[in-house]
């Protein structure tokens, strides 16, 4: 009967630790790149003065790769001819990181603690034989199990390094994959009231860039509205305004946006962004599929970031006194005579 109860006490202490590793704290923060850019989603943008690095092309979108080819219109969703696209490539079903002990790495844990309750160990023994060894080896156990955790987020952060982006650092919105972001002009060469996109009411009147990346002018009307969406967006979020969000993005972008505040309340966290800023913007690619037009900008912002406890209103990460910045391109969607929504964000590299 004692040595029943060793194993039974063995068994439920391992399944509580393994549950404190695999449920570790997450800053849960939108990452990656996600949404639709027509034609070219899954081609690299061009660069810019504000992000001048290579950029990724888009990570997740409803559009399909083979909607695509050759340059071919590819319809958003709620825009004529969309007929659904399959869900496209990602980050495995969600805009978060997911926990080193999945896949692989969960098959091993489980593994060994299912051979470990059975007498059968890693190593040639926990402790002699099975769970059965005594204190000691259920000690060797946790051991090994807390050496591998910190081996594999090892891993894993040199991963998402040299990938460009992770999950849980930078935007969340609002500052970052933190929220959405230096200083700079912006276009023309001297911003609104000092920052952010076009030359303030003294700017030079608009001349259309002659280079490949404009096939559709974009005029400083535009260029003030791209930097009004970006503070709109980022204050919804904050707000969590549905409404808000559906009326500045596309359907596609909402159902990402949604998601991700779901998992924010389902944890009981809520992501505060306020004070967004534009430092510098600008508009690489403007291009025309039959009567939709797109604009890709890239734009350098500062905000205040926090993940919230929702009940307490407890700080959980980010710092209240101090915006972080942050480097991102927006694609932006619209028909002929109508407004602009956001379709697409990528976090920009270098």
């Amino acid at each position: 009967m004692t040595r029943l109860r060793t194993k039974i006490s063995a068994a439920l202490g391992m399944a509580l630790a393994v549950c404190m590793l695999v449920a570790a704290p997450a800053d849960a923060r939108r990452g990656g790149s996600f949404g639709s850019r027509g034609s070219r989603t899954y081609s690299a943008p061009a660069p810019t003065a504000t992000a001048p690095g290579s950029t990724a092309p888009v990570q997740r979108s409803m559009t399909s790769p083979s909607a695509t080819p050759g340059g071919a219109f590819a319809p958003q969703p709620g825009m004529p001819g969309y007929s659904g696209y399959q869900p496209g490539y990602g980050y495995g079903g969600g805009p978060f990181g997911r926990s080193p002990f999945g896949g692989f790495m969960g098959g091993l844990v489980a593994g060994g603690l299912i051979g470990g309750l059975f007498g059968h160990h890693w190593g040639g023994g926990w402790g002699g034989s099975g769970w059965g060894g005594g204190g000691g080896g259920l000690l060797t156990i946790l051991i090994q199990l807390l050496v591998l955790f910190f081996i594999v987020s090892f891993v894993m952060r040199l991963i998402r390094r040299r990938s460009g982006y992770s999950a849980f650092e930078q935007p969340s919105y609002g500052g970052g994959p933190q929220p959405f972001g230096g200083a700079g002009a912006g276009f023309g060469g001297g911003p609104f009231g000092g920052t952010g996109f076009g030359g303030g009411p003294a700017a030079a009147p608009y001349v259309p860039t002659t280079g490949p990346s404009w096939e559709t002018p974009i005029t400083p009307q535009d260029q003030a509205t791209f930097e009004g969406l970006l503070k709109e967006i980022q204050d919804a979020f904050g707000r969590e305004d549905y409404a808000a969000l559906r009326e500045h993005c596309t359907p596609e972008i909402v159902s990402y946006l949604s998601e991700e505040l779901s998992e924010n309340a389902t944890h009981g966290r809520r992501n505060e962004v306020s004070g967004t800023r534009l430092l510098q913007a600008d508009v690489g690619e403007a291009w025309r599929e039959n009567d939709v037009e797109y604009a890709t900008a890239s734009m350098r912002y500062e905000s205040v970031d926090l993940m919230r406890d929702r009940t307490t209103g407890a700080v959980l990460s980010g710092d209240p006194d101090t915006p972080s910045q942050t480097t991102e391109l927006w694609t932006f969607v619209r028909q002929i005579g109508g407004p602009w929504k956001l379709s697409a964000i990528q976090d920009a590299k270098g």
